[in-house]
């Protein structure tokens, strides 16, 4: 789409702190950006939209002094500047809380927020610590945290880290303040304190670019987005003057209705068949108690349940995580005995785990290396590897999967969150798995991806494959879904046919309501 073509709407009038314009950045191989604009104001929510590739994370990066533009002007509080690196941009007050926690588990509250900074010291060097402590309270009560600035941060929640994240940022004045995927891993409660202070943080007139997949957090709290494709700036307007559909169209440039639904029904039936997978009394003896569950061929289940109902301990117990567990898995109605990994992919069973970053890739290692690394022994003679068939291979699931790469050999690291997690499905998919657990397997990806995704998994199911899968988007659930099983405290409470199932239903189970 050329520029002149894009949608153009008059940005409301405000107290502008911040002006991006005509700002273009090139790798080798891509155009990351292309004469995109951005434009903040001083105590607002900005939602930053887009599909993962569209430039949403090179435009902030160039913000905080990552990346200098190719071209363009970045106007901060009336003068032009250029940022050297990062700790430049901080001190002068824009700061990033990232997706992935960058804290220093072995270190305080305190030493975390005052990272990078000269910490105040007596006269004979020592570093003052009863002063750095209660500075880093002052910083945390300023939004609003109870913690103690001595605690160390390994002991931390998910959720307390981030309030940690916002403290250093802030410890450094922050104005401007970028916040990618804040809630990615964060329960409904610890969502509801965020937004509390994020509307703290405008009431003091910080500017704030909110990035998120979330539609209904966009909505609840932004005052004004902006809409990238394809490394292109598409529409800044008011949030007031839009709807998700429209925001849906923006972003992969059609109507939502022409993104892929799974059709009730669409894997095979299940009528008087075998199931693949079965689970008889299945317990981890910690978490999960007693499981019974059934996925037949061709049918996709979901696990639904609200965070800590035991989910992903059984999908883990399930492909041989855990030691101490109890009961009985069955594969096409044999009983086999799953004690580690191995005996797991062994059985045919592969597991994308939650978190592919931590989890599920090698970040540093190629695409090509990434998925032969299941199947290692498959290209080996004598020790040393085929990599011709793996080169070749890969290629293969590259095709298949519709994976954005430059070549096998690009490094995933570089690669959007959407084609890694396709890189760490391919992994899998190199097994030829019987069943597939997928947990939250559209976490932190862009609709255009999840919609790959779910055709992915629909054309799975139509081959005859079994899958389980964890979802915490209920609309997800729903909508890929043949059957809906429901967690709460560590075992099923529901077991629902799509058909009968609805959000307010499977919320009713997951929240204990039914026990």
């Amino acid at each position: 789409m050329k520029q002149a073509e894009m949608t153009a709407r008059p940005l409301t009038k405000g107290n502008s702190i911040l002006k991006m314009s005509g700002i273009s950045k090139a790798f080798p191989g891509v155009k990351a950006l292309d004469n995109v604009q951005l434009e903040l104001y001083k105590g607002e929510v900005h939602a930053l939209m887009g599909e993962n590739g569209a430039g949403k994370s090179t435009l902030m990066k160039i913000l905080c002094g990552v990346y200098q533009p190719d071209s363009g002007m970045i106007e901060y509080k009336n003068r032009n500047v250029t940022w050297k690196d990062t700790l430049e941009a901080k001190l002068n007050g824009i700061s990033v809380v990232h997706q992935e926690l960058k804290l220093s588990p072995n270190l305080s509250i305190a030493e975390n927020i005052f990272m990078g900074t000269v910490l105040p010291k007596n006269k004979f060097g020592m570093v003052k610590w009863t002063e750095v402590y209660e500075k880093a309270a002052v910083v945390l009560e300023s939004i609003g945290s109870t913690l103690d600035s001595k605690t160390l941060v390994s002991s931390l929640s998910i959720a307390e880290q981030q309030m940690v994240e916002i403290a250093r940022a802030l410890s450094f004045q922050a104005e401007v303040l970028i916040m990618d995927e804040p809630t990615a891993t964060l329960t409904d409660k610890e969502i509801d304190k965020l937004f509390v202070i994020i509307d703290q943080l405008k009431a003091k007139g910080v500017a704030i670019v909110y990035i998120s997949h979330r539609m209904d957090e966009i909505f609840k709290i932004s005052d004004r987005c902006t809409v990238f494709r394809d490394g292109q700036w598409v529409s800044s307007m008011p949030i007031e003057e839009t709807n998700p559909d429209h925001l849906v169209k923006l972003m992969v440039g059609r109507e939502p209705k022409d993104i892929f639904q799974r059709q009730l029904g669409s894997g095979v039936q299940v009528t008087e068949q075998v199931p693949v997978l079965e689970v008889k009394g299945l317990s981890d003896n910690k978490v999960i108690d007693k499981i019974n569950l059934q996925v037949y061929p061709g049918e996709v289940v979901g696990l639904a349940g609200l965070v800590g109902a035991g989910r992903t301990e059984l999908v883990r117990t399930i492909f041989g995580s855990v030691a101490n567990k109890s009961g009985e898995i069955w594969i096409n109605g044999q009983r086999v005995d799953i004690a580690s990994h191995r005996d797991a992919i062994e059985n045919g069973i592969a597991l994308v785990p939650e978190s592919r970053k931590e989890q599920g890739l090698f970040l540093d290692l190629s695409v090509k290396e990434n998925i032969a690394m299941t199947m290692l022994q498959k290209y080996s003679s004598g020790g040393v590897l085929n990599w011709r068939e793996i080169h070749q291979e890969a290629a293969d699931y590259i095709k298949k999967l519709h994976i954005k790469v430059s070549s096998p050999e690009q490094k995933v690291v570089n690669l959007s969150g959407g084609n890694q997690q396709k890189v760490v499905l391919a992994k899998w998919l190199l097994i030829q798995p019987k069943v597939l657990l997928l947990d939250e397997p559209t976490r932190g990806v862009d609709i255009g991806a999840k919609a790959e995704i779910y055709k992915i998994i629909d054309e799975l199911a139509k081959s005859g494959m079994a899958i389980l899968m964890i979802s915490s988007e209920l609309p997800e659930i729903l909508s890929v879904s043949d059957r809906v099983l429901v967690m709460h405290e560590g075992k099923i409470r529901a077991n629902l046919p799509r058909a009968e199932a609805t959000q307010e239903k499977i919320m009713y189970y997951a929240t204990g309501e039914i026990a």
